[in-house]
């Protein structure tokens, strides 16, 4: 077995990539590799829900007993400065997933409504790490939506072959829920049925993460394991040693779920004993931010934030600095570490200790040397983080002395650590309206004595980080493999795939190459070149196909396009993949007809359904949602949330489109924040754009010549940067044929 000295991270012959599979099938290598010692790790992420700093007994914790943890953290590296990337959950995991702090990343705020999603340009550490063979779940909670399978955002979409739990993050909040996901399907628990409590999500999600575990002991895996312990309500089926306590309830149980979590880390680190890899596995077991006070839970009875001041939603160091322990008995020794660590590091570490290629543009830097005995893991300049909250809880909000639905900003460089508040949700309000604070965490570890005002100069130089980290859209770089399809399939007839193979690591790779796989029967032809002999860093190589269904093809149904996008970097073989789904459309209208009443081609919505029955044109006709604007009712309407977009499939057979398009009275009524923007396109070409939609502004007629058009396009977009209350409607969406 390599020791510590020889597991140093960066070095490829230390950690055996010459042996990794190139491909996750690949297993009688791995197998090989491992009977030889030269593997590289199967790494575990363990990540709780809304565990405080001081909830575990290594960090301090008196009442609640974490024994398997705390054998941990006497073994392993036992972090004392490790930080969450965020004050609640949503995007505090974006970021884990991303390596982007929030300024810079996807989901920055918790859900309001819709779910914060991923996008197709977010590479999470399960891409990173898929491309060089490892197997990838994740089991539990992944929190951003929608709720539906075979989704940009959905698990399966963003690098984890095997996925198991809770979609949605209101869903993950139900401990005896009717149904769990697999992949992209629902499995109903029918012991939860009508209400009942016959089996308890967190022991569904343990049984899966351990049998993921013995699948793939003879190949590298990653797994990311979050269970939504100790999130409230505190439901347990048994408070344990707990019970004789003279706490209420819900105390008894939270902390039964915070022995319940100890257990189920030892019952990993035990599997992983019992199939004899544990030495070549690296574990890390860490929170997604401070501890709540939610469900009757007294967060001081336990001490759950230590010496630290805040809770959960504070950017004070009690919400954001959370326990994190590096575990892996053949690699890593005892000891701790006061090196400023933000969870955005775990992408560019899992990547450094897989031996794969990671992006430049991520906010994270690599503590692999750290994990590895060296005392030269890079640093961070600073660390940064933004809040756009609008729950509130009592003593949370007391910290921010009533600010806790305010925006905020935090940044720390070195021992300072500055705090500020926008009185106005703008995050462009001007410096001098910010409310700032400044601590000497050196002295002031519990962030008691603001000390702005002596030292004007320090608060200037933060400010002014945190005016930098924080852009609007943050523009990345390509990486891997996209694929864009200028469909839909009408069959018989081409249209074109175009995909993209982004080096944006920061050395070059050999050996490029772009294949595209259709369905059987389906003709492709390459137009440009599939393949390029090196690829610098920051170079890409696009490749467009010309793809032909079969003329019999089935009309409106969804097929597979899958490309996979070959490389070797420096540390080995490389395979990327992206599958997007392409239609074949629907018949084009023979006769004038509501949109409600056709089928559409494709639907993206931001959050719900675009009809509220689903109905998609296949059922008789008046199935149409009503739609008010101004107390007049409309039937006939299509019912959105921005971002979204319907296509139809006109032919080229319809004359005009009419409708009212704007946000509706239940929306307004909802809140009157809401504003949007509607267009229309025809075959690519814009025919139709709104201006900006408000609730008291009232819905826009739209009235357009759609001759020779064959595919119809009805978008909306957020038009204030705020998508919460963004429902819009198209009411007497119509067309009428030639």
């Amino acid at each position: 077995m390599p020791t510590r000295r020889h597991f140093l991270a960066g070095s490829a012959a230390a950690l055996g990539l010459a042996s990794l599979p190139a491909a996750p099938e690949a297993q009688a290598e791995a197998q090989a590799a491992t009977t030889a010692g030269t593997a590289t790790p199967n790494l575990v992420v363990i990540l709780a829900d809304d565990l405080g700093y001081g909830d575990l007994g290594a960090y301090g914790q008196k009442l609640i007993t974490t024994p398997r943890i705390d054998q941990l953290a006497a073994e392993g590296l036992r972090f004392t400065d490790a930080y969450s990337t965020a004050a609640v959950c949503a995007p505090s995991r974006c970021s884990l997933l991303t390596g982007l702090h929030t300024g810079h990343s996807t989901v920055r705020a918790n859900p309001s409504s819709a779910q914060g999603a991923l996008k197709a340009g977010d590479t999470t550490f399960a891409e990173v790490l898929r491309a060089r063979g490892y197997r990838t779940a994740v089991i539990g909670k992944w929190g951003f939506g929608p709720e539906e399978g075979d989704q940009p955002s959905h698990p399966n979409s963003r690098g984890f072959e095997e996925f198991y739990g809770y979609i949605d993050h209101g869903h993950a909040h139900e401990y005896y829920p009717q149904y769990l996901w697999h992949n992209g399907a629902k499995e109903t628990i029918a012991a939860n049925a009508g209400g009942a409590k016959g089996a308890y999500a967190p022991q569904l999600i343990e049984q899966r993460a351990l049998d993921f575990i013995g699948d793939h002991v003879a190949e590298p895996f990653l797994l990311f394991l979050t269970p939504t312990v100790p999130h409230a309500p505190s439901d347990i089926p048994d408070v344990g040693a707990y019970a004789s306590r003279t706490w209420t309830q819900q105390n008894k149980g939270h902390a039964a779920q915070i022995t319940y979590f100890d257990t189920l880390v030892g019952k990993v680190t035990d599997r992983l004993r019992a199939l004899g890899i544990a030495d070549n596995t690296v574990l890390l077991v860490t929170s997604d931010n401070g501890p709540h006070e939610e469900g009757g839970v007294n967060p001081d009875l336990f001490d759950a934030n230590g010496p630290l001041r805040g809770y959960k939603r504070n950017l004070y160091e009690g919400g954001i600095r959370v326990p994190l322990i590096a575990w892996s008995p053949g690699r890593i020794g005892a000891g701790t570490s006061d090196r400023p660590t933000s969870l955005t590091d775990v992408l560019p570490t899992l990547a450094e200790l897989g031996g794969a290629p990671a992006p430049t543009d991520i906010d994270g830097l690599s503590a692999a040397p750290l994990l590895a005995g060296s005392p030269d893991a890079a640093r961070h300049n600073h660390l940064y983080w933004y809040r756009d909250e609008r729950g509130v809880t009592g003593r949370a909000n007391a910290e921010d002395d009533g600010r806790a639905t305010w925006l905020a900003e935090a940044v720390r460089k070195g021992n300072w650590k500055a705090v500020r508040f926008a009185p106005v949700r703008d995050h462009a309000l001007p410096d001098a309206q910010w409310q700032v604070e400044l601590y000497d965490l050196a002295s002031d570890l519990g962030e008691q004595r603001n000390v702005a005002d002596v030292n004007p100069s320090v608060v200037t130089g933060l400010v002014a980080l945190m005016r930098s980290s924080w852009v609007d859209t943050y523009l990345r770089k390509p990486f891997g493999v996209r694929a864009q399809i200028q469909g839909p399939a009408v069959p018989g007839e081409a249209f074109t795939v175009t995909a993209t193979l982004g080096n944006g690591s920061g050395k070059p790779w050999t050996r490029a190459l772009l294949t595209l796989h259709a369905p059987a029967g389906w003709q492709v032809q390459a137009t440009t070149a599939t393949g390029q002999d090196q690829l610098t860093a920051g170079a890409t190589l696009t490749t467009a196909w010309r793809v032909t269904p079969p003329a019999k093809a089935t009309a409106g149904t969804q097929w597979p396009l899958t490309v996979d996008g070959n490389a070797e970097s420096p540390t080995g073989p490389l395979r990327y993949s992206a599958t997007e789904r392409v239609s074949t459309v629907p018949p084009a209208p023979v006769a004038d007809s509501y949109l409600s009443d056709l089928e559409w081609v494709s639907a993206t919505n931001g959050w719900g359904p675009v009809e509220r029955d689903r109905a998609n044109g296949r059922q008789a006709a008046g199935d149409g949602t009503p739609i008010s604007f101004g107390g007049v009712t409309y039937a006939k309407g299509l019912g959105v949330h921005a971002p979204s977009e319907i296509v139809y499939h006109l032919g080229g057979a319809a004359d005009r489109f009419t409708a009212l398009v704007g946000i509706d009275d239940f929306s307004t009524n909802q809140a009157a924040t809401g504003a949007t923007k509607a267009s229309v396109r025809g075959d690519g070409k814009v025919l139709f754009t709104s201006g900006k939609l408000t609730g008291a502004g009232g819905p826009v007629p739209v009235d357009l010549d759609v001759r020779g058009v064959k595919l119809l396009h009805l978008v909306v977009e957020d038009a204030n940067a705020s998508t919460a209350f963004d429902h819009t409607s198209w009411a007497l969406a119509r067309v009428t044929v030639l």
